[in-house]
């Protein structure tokens, strides 16, 4: 089956967040979290690398959430439901609808960091994968060294699976690194 005839919610909530595909006019918020967050997102994202325009960051919206209508990838905003505020990013990603399998990708407004904010959203999107997509693997791959991604897997009992020595080059130098797979099954 062709995926983009699979009908599946386009948002759902958890405890405190609302977790929803990217709209036209969300490039504002995601540009101010993005700007609040490049210190912390640089050594790990290749799209923290350089700055962007509030433009630039409207049109990659508007492109995610036409490839989330062709299913091609699904990226996610997550948002607090009480007060509306955009606090992460994540999605599923590197999708393989013969499996299915997905893997899912996050970063959190710095702004908004040690309040359980990110893993909650990481649970939720997991569930949404099993539940609504029919997930049979989920994967989360991350630098070896970095603590804070590597411990949102560790808390939701993700296995890791591996760990693949010199596998990346860092992002922020010519270093290389370890790449860490966990992963759930279904």
């Amino acid at each position: 089956m062709n995926p983009i005839l699979l009908d599946f919610p386009t948002e759902f909530t958890t405890e405190r967040l609302l977790i929803r595909m990217p709209k036209p006019g969300d490039g504002e918020a995601v540009y101010q979290a993005v700007t609040a967050s490049l210190p912390e997102l640089q050594p790990w994202l290749p799209f923290a690398q350089k700055e962007q325009s509030q433009q630039q960051t409207e049109i990659n919206i508007r492109e995610a959430h036409v490839n989330f209508l062709k299913r091609d990838d699904l990226r996610l905003l997550v948002f607090l439901k009480d007060s509306g505020q955009l606090v992460a990013s994540s999605g599923l990603h590197r999708i393989d609808w013969s499996i299915p399998k997905f893997e899912i990708g996050y970063w959190v407004d710095s702004r908004f960091t040690g309040k359980g904010y990110m893993t909650e959203a990481v649970q939720g999107i997991t569930d949404f994968a099993k539940d609504e997509l029919k997930a049979r693997r989920i994967e989360i791959r991350c630098d070896s060294r970095n603590v804070k991604s590597r411990a949102i897997p560790e808390l939701l009992n993700y296995t890791l699976e591996r760990i693949l020595k010199n596998e990346a080059v860092a992002i922020d130098s010519n270093e290389l690194r370890d790449t860490c797979i966990y992963a759930k099954v279904f």
